[in-house]
């Protein structure tokens, strides 16, 4: 167990894959959003790639461990400091009991993670433990970590010190600002024309302050729209963007208006904007390490590489990533 000293900014509690399977009723998947980073951070520590464990945004928590364990922090750097000592990314830990982990803002990427040998252990919600605030649902009475709280862990596993994770198989954050993400064409890329689509792909997209975990708002260029985007039923709505009520991917370019808004983990699961294009889910890490002012070009790739990418991707977490 630990007790929340400090929570940090919307410090919440996922796990991976997340809550599968109830996106029709209204709850989606949730989880954190850079899963990379996440998975490898379980694997140092003992535990399944999909064990609870913490997400922290932009400025991390204190906590203070009321038992002796392991712990492993992953993805960005948030400058921890364990009884004032700094403490490795990328790397198993031991602390003891009474010892306080203090994070600070994120110095590099955005989104922090904190494994723990055992896993969270709080009470499942329809299958997860992940948190999706805007219902209330998941991790600590479905909401973001709160000062004086105390986190329950399992106790199943003890976990190793001294575990690493290899560098080659570690994320690289942008340095620059700057990011490439790939995306799919489609649902309705048949409602952008030839010349929407190439400016899409050429132009560079800020990443607005107006972003949270349920969508990615993108400030660019003007979208130009077919013909079909204009003589269509009266049921599809009067602006170009408009459609029928209908299902959307996660990881949809869903364009309300000239807006585009990239749906992420606890982003809806239909509506009645059209979705020209898609993150696939191998590139939601970078969506998760990105900072509003950061830039992004987008680069078209098939279903097929795409999923080569999440093979790829699937295959760096795992065990043979850890020495």
């Amino acid at each position: 167990m630990f007790e929340v000293i400090q929570p940090g900014l919307e410090t919440s509690i996922q796990d991976y894959p997340g809550r599968i399977g109830f996106w029709n009723q209204g709850f989606p998947p949730s989880g954190p959003m850079d899963s990379w980073s996440f998975r490898l951070g379980n694997l140092l520590v003992g535990n399944p790639a999909d064990a609870a464990g913490l997400e922290c945004q932009y400025m991390g928590p204190t906590l203070k461990f009321q038992r002796d364990g392991v712990i492993a922090i992953t993805g960005a750097d948030m400058q921890a400091k364990l009884d004032g000592q700094p403490v490795p990314l990328w790397e198993s830990i031991a602390v003891k009991s009474g010892q306080t982990l203090a994070m600070g803002p994120a110095k590099s990427g955005v989104r922090a993670y904190v494994a723990i040998a055992g896993g969270i252990d709080t009470p499942a919600w329809l299958g997860s433990r992940s948190t999706f605030h805007k219902a209330g649902v998941g991790g600590m009475e479905g909401r973001a970590l709160k000062a004086k709280q105390v986190v329950p862990v399992a106790t199943g596993v003890k976990g190793t010190v001294g575990k690493k994770v290899k560098p080659e198989a570690r994320p690289h954050f942008a340095a620059d600002k700057r990011w490439e993400i790939e995306v799919v064409p489609g649902p309705n890329d048949d409602w952008i024309d030839e010349a929407g689509q190439q400016r899409f792909l050429t132009s560079d997209w800020k990443l607005s302050s107006k972003s949270d975990r349920t969508g990615f708002r993108l400030d660019g260029p003007q979208w130009t729209f077919t013909e079909k985007a204009y003589k269509k039923a009266p049921e599809n709505g009067s602006e170009p963007s408009n459609i029928i009520d209908h299902g959307y991917p996660l990881g949809a370019i869903n364009l309300a208006g000239q807006t585009p808004i990239i749906l992420v983990n606890d982003g809806p699961s239909m509506g009645g904007f059209i979705n020209p294009y898609t993150v696939p889910s191998a590139a939601f890490w970078k969506l998760g390490q990105s900072k509003p002012g950061d830039v992004y070009r987008f680069k078209a790739v098939s279903v097929d590489q795409a999923q080569e990418l999440r093979k790829k991707l699937n295959a760096i977490c795992t065990a043979a990533s850890i020495s």
